[in-house]
């Protein structure tokens, strides 16, 4: 298998989500209008949650043909629609969709699958704390809102319950989950910096 494949409808899925999760945040913090804080808002949600999403999904995918399987996004269009409605209310709940896998994985190879996405969603949210220290309103924005949101996709995903990447964490490897739990934590203390 080709490290990496995708298809022309895994991308046109993953598009679709980063546009309309970018688009749901956009509204949730601005309300929706034609003015330019709209579409700052937007471009800062694309920027943000918008790579946070996509880095989370696809170092699922990464890991799990790393292991051999076939592995794709799916977009959930309901949820995603959900999430826009509710986007109006000023709030925000997002289950943009998951990666599909196929392949023979066993209790720790879904364990490392799932504790991948929470992962890259820590290193993100370090990778945008230089940005802070640049001297641009716009910049800073971005730098504040990509640590915050990757901070709580990553300790959100590893809440130990029903199918999120946490439960699957836990069920294979309990020393690992706390390790993975109390640096997801650790890494919510980047947000003294701001």
């Amino acid at each position: 298998m080709k490290f990496f494949y995708t298809s022309r409808t895994e991308i046109k899925h993953l598009v679709r989500a980063w546009l309309i999760i970018s688009l749901a945040f956009a509204i949730a913090s601005s309300g929706l209008s034609f003015k330019s804080d709209f579409l700052i808002s937007f471009i800062v949600s694309a920027l943000t949650v918008g790579i946070g999403f996509l880095f989370h999904e696809l170092a699922h995918k990464v890991v799990a043909q790393r292991y051999g399987c076939f592995a794709e996004f799916r977009a959930n269009t309901q949820m995603l629609i959900l999430a826009l409605i509710i986007s109006f209310t000023g709030f925000i709940f997002v289950a943009p969709g998951a990666v599909f896998i196929q392949g023979n994985i066993s209790r720790e190879k879904n364990g490392k699958i799932s504790a991948a996405g929470p992962l890259a969603n820590m290193i993100l949210a370090i990778f945008f704390v230089p940005l802070l220290f640049i001297p641009s309103a716009i910049i800073h924005k971005i730098a504040v809102f990509g640590m915050i949101i990757n901070i709580w996709i990553a300790i959100f995903n590893m809440l130990p319950f029903w199918n999120f990447d946490g439960m699957k964490v836990l069920m294979w490897s309990r020393k690992t989950y706390i390790v993975m739990l109390a640096a997801a934590f650790g890494v919510s203390l980047l947000q003294l910096l701001i």
